[in-house]
C-alpha cells in the first residue's frame, strides 16, 4: 500500500506556497513544492481557488498529476491591509496665479529676473523690466529678434516664459543673455501685467531664491504672514533646476488645514487617544502603553478614522462577519512625507508634507479558513485540515536548514504581515503577528516619491538602482560603472533606472539615484527592521533580544537583496546569529510554512 500522499498549503498575502509529500512511519518524504498567486484576501473564502492551484502544481511538478491527496493541511491565515492617513496638511490654493517649476530638461541662460508680465505681441515701449511670455507655435528665431529688438529699443527684458522647448535656442540667439524657461504647457494661463519672477540655476544646480520662503519675501515684498501664507510654494520648487513664480493680488493666497484626528488604542484594562499628528513614535508609545492590543478606531470625519473604517468596511465585506465583531490587533506606524499637489500650479507643483503611514492587521476567525477547508475539499475531494498557525508551523519548516537547530527563532516577512516565532528546547513555541511588511514598504516609496505608479515602485523596491550617463555606459548606485557594445534605448538616456533581468526600466522620477536609494532603504528599514525587532521582542525569553541565539530569515522579502542584511546588521549589536533560511536545503526562504504543515502532521501521525 502506497504511502498517504499529504501537501501542505501556505496562503500569503500575495503568493499561496504547496509542499508535496509522502508521508509514513519514518516521517515525510519531501516529492515537490509550487507558487502560485493568491486569490483574493488572505484568510478569506476566495482564496480556495488558489489554494486548488497550487495542490495541483505541486503534484505535476512531482510527476503525478493525476494522484489522489489524502490530506490537504491549511494554515491559520491572518488579512492584512495596510493604508496610508495624512498628518495636517497645509494645502496652498493660489487663485488667478500662477507657479511653475517643473524642472524642463534644458533651460535656457541662468539667473534671476524680476519684472512685469507682458506678451510677446505687446512687446516694446514698457517701462521697468518685464518678463517676456510667448504662446505657443511661437518660432523660435522669431522670438530671439523680438527679444533683441526690444532690447535695442530700451526695453528692459529680464526673462521670459515660452510654450515650446526650445529655451535654449532662443536664449543662445540673445544679446543680452536672461533666463528663458520653456515646456510651460498652460502658457496662456499666466496672468498679464503681474509682478514675475524667473529664476534659472547653473547645469548641476538647484534654485536658491525662489526656493527659499524667505528668498520670495525679498523679492516681492511679503510681510510676515504673507510669507507663512507661500512658503509651500517655496517647499514645492525645492530641487528644481528652472521655476517662476508670478505675484497675485492680495486675497487669492488662502489656507486651508486638514484634520488628521486621533486614534483611540484600546487594551484589556485602558484605553488611550492619541492625535496621529503627534508623529508614529507617539503612535506605536500608546500602543505599547495599553499592551496587548484590543482594537483600535479612529476618530470619525477624520483621515484616520476613514483609512480605519475602510479597513473594517473591506474585511465586512470579504469575510462576511459583523462589523462589530471586527477587531484591530495590530498597527504599524511609520512617519513618511508625501507629495501634496499645489492648486493653482501649472506644472503640477507639489509641496512635500509630513504624514504617517498605517499598517492594521485584522485577524481572521478560524470559521473563515474552515469556508476555504470546505470548499477545497469539494473541489479535490480529500480531507482538508487546518494545521496550525503560521508562527509555529514555519518554525518546523525553518528546521529543515542545514546547520538550524533548536532553540531557534524565526521571523517571515511577507507582503502583509510580519511574524515571528520561537522554538525553545523544551518544544514549546510562541509566535506573534505583527501588521506592515512589503506591501507597506511599495506605499511609502509610491508617496514619497511621487510616483502614483504601483509597477514602479515595486521595481524600486526589489531591484538596484543605476543612471544611464550615456548611450554606452550607466553608473550603478554602488557607483561602479557598466559599459555595453551596444547602443542603449534612447528612452533611458539621462535617466535614473531599475536594474531588472529584463533590462534597465525608467524610474519616472527627477531626482537623483542617491535620493532614490535613500526613500528605499528608509521605507526598508523602517517597517522590515522595526518590525523584526518589536516581533522578536515579543517572542524572546524575558524580552531580551540578546537571549535569542539564532534567528532564521523566511518568507518571500527575505529573498530581497538589502532587507537580509539590514536585519542581520540591526541584531548583530545583540550577538544574534542571522540568516536566511534554505528550506529542505533547495527552496530557499520560501515554503516553510507549507513544509512545517507537513512535518507537524507527520509528528501527529507517530505520536504516542
Amino acid at each position: 500500500m502506497r504511502p498517504p500522499l499529504v501537501v501542505g498549503v501556505d496562503v500569503g498575502n500575495s503568493t499561496t506556497e504547496a509542499c508535496a509529500a509522502e508521508v509514513d512511519d519514518a516521517g515525510p518524504t519531501r516529492l515537490a513544492s509550487s507558487l502560485t498567486p493568491t486569490t483574493g484576501v488572505k484568510g478569506t473564502p476566495a482564496n480556495a481557488a488558489g489554494v486548488v492551484t497550487a495542490v495541483r502544481k505541486a503534484l505535476e511538478a512531482a510527476a503525478r498529476p493525476g494522484a489522489v491527496v489524502d490530506t490537504v493541511l491549511l494554515n491559520e491565515a491572518t488579512p492584512v491591509i495596510s493604508g496610508l492617513a495624512m498628518e495636517t496638511i497645509s494645502e496652498t490654493i493660489i487663485t488667478e496665479s500662477t507657479m511653475i517649476g517643473h524642472n524642463p530638461e534644458t533651460p535656457g541662460g541662468e539667473g534671476l529676473g524680476v519684472g512685469t508680465t507682458v506678451a510677446l505681441a505687446e512687446l516694446g515701449g514698457q517701462d521697468g523690466p518685464v518678463v517676456v511670455v510667448v504662446g505657443a507655435g511661437a518660432d523660435f528665431d522669431d522670438v530671439a529678434h523680438a527679444l533683441n529688438r526690444a532690447v535695442e529699443a530700451g526695453v528692459d527684458v529680464v526673462a521670459a516664459v515660452l510654450h515650446g522647448d526650445d529655451a535654449v535656442l532662443v536664449a543662445n540667439r540673445l544679446t543680452r543673455p536672461v533666463p528663458v524657461v520653456d515646456e510651460v504647457a498652460a502658457v496662456d494661463r499666466v496672468p498679464l501685467g503681474m509682478l514675475a519672477a524667473v529664476e534659472v540655476a547653473p547645469p548641476g544646480r538647484t534654485i536658491r531664491t525662489l526656493a527659499d520662503s524667505y528668498g520670495l519675501a525679498s523679492t516681492f515684498a511679503l510681510d510676515a504672514e504673507q510669507t507663512r501664507q507661500v512658503s509651500p510654494v517655496a517647499r514645492a520648487l525645492a530641487g528644481t533646476r528652472s521655476a517662476v513664480v508670478v505675484r497675485t493680488p492680495e486675497g487669492d493666497v488662502t489656507d486651508r488645514r486638514i484634520p488628521v484626528g486621533s486614534l483611540t488604542v484600546s487594551g484589556a484594562t485602558r484605553s488611550i487617544d492619541v492625535g496621529v499628528d503627534e508623529g508614529a513614535e507617539a503612535v506605536m508609545a500608546a500602543i505599547g502603553r495599553v499592551a496587548p492590543l484590543q482594537d483600535v478606531s479612529g476618530e470619525p470625519g477624520t483621515h484616520v478614522g476613514g483609512m480605519l473604517a475602510a479597513v473594517r468596511d473591506t474585511m465586512v465585506d470579504v469575510t462576511g462577519q459583523p462589523a462589530a465583531e471586527i477587531r484591530i490587533r495590530d498597527v504599524l506606524a511609520v512617519d513618511t512625507m508625501v507629495p501634496v499637489t499645489v492648486q493653482g500650479g501649472l506644472a503640477g507643483e507639489v509641496s512635500r508634507e509630513n504624514a504617517v503611514a498605517l499598517a492594521a492587521m485584522v485577524r481572521t476567525s478560524r470559521s473563515r479558513m474552515q469556508a476555504v477547508a470546505d470548499e477545497v475539499a469539494a473541489a479535490l475531494g480529500c480531507d482538508v485540515r487546518i494545521g496550525g498557525v503560521e508562527g509555529e508551523v514555519a518554525v518546523r519548516g525553518a528546521l529543515t536548514t542545514p546547520g538550524s537547530a533548536v532553540p531557534v527563532a524565526v521571523v517571515d516577512m511577507g507582503g502583509g504581515s510580519t511574524d515571528a516565532a520561537l522554538l525553545d528546547r523544551d518544544g514549546r513555541t510562541v509566535a506573534v503577528h505583527v501588521a506592515g511588511a512589503g506591501e507597506l514598504v511599495t506605499k511609502l516609496i509610491d508617496s514619497e516619491l511621487g510616483l502614483d505608479d504601483r509597477e514602479a515602485a515595486e521595481s524600486v523596491k526589489r531591484h538596484p538602482l543605476a543612471k544611464v550617463e550615456s548611450f554606452f555606459h550607466v553608473r550603478h548606485e554602488d557607483s561602479s560603472v557598466q559599459f555595453f557594445d551596444e547602443a542603449l534605448p534612447p528612452h533611458v538616456f539621462g535617466r535614473v533606472v531599475t536594474v531588472t533581468p529584463e533590462g534597465l526600466v525608467p524610474v519616472p522620477v527627477r531626482r537623483p539615484v542617491e535620493a532614490v536609494r535613500t526613500v528605499r532603504r528608509e521605507a526598508k528599514r523602517r517597517v522590515f527592521v522595526v518590525n523584526a525587532l518589536r516581533a522578536l521582542a515579543q517572542v524572546a525569553p524575558q524580552g531580551s533580544l540578546r537571549l535569542l541565539g539564532s534567528v532564521v530569515l523566511l518568507g518571500g522579502s527575505a529573498l530581497d537583496f538589502e532587507i537580509p542584511a539590514m536585519v542581520a546588521d540591526a541584531l548583530a549589536p545583540h550577538g544574534v546569529v542571522c540568516g536566511i533560511g534554505n528550506v529542505h536545503g533547495t527552496e530557499g526562504p520560501r515554503n516553510a510554512v507549507a513544509a512545517g504543515l507537513v512535518d507537524a502532521h507527520a509528528a501527529a501521525l507517530v505520536a504516542p
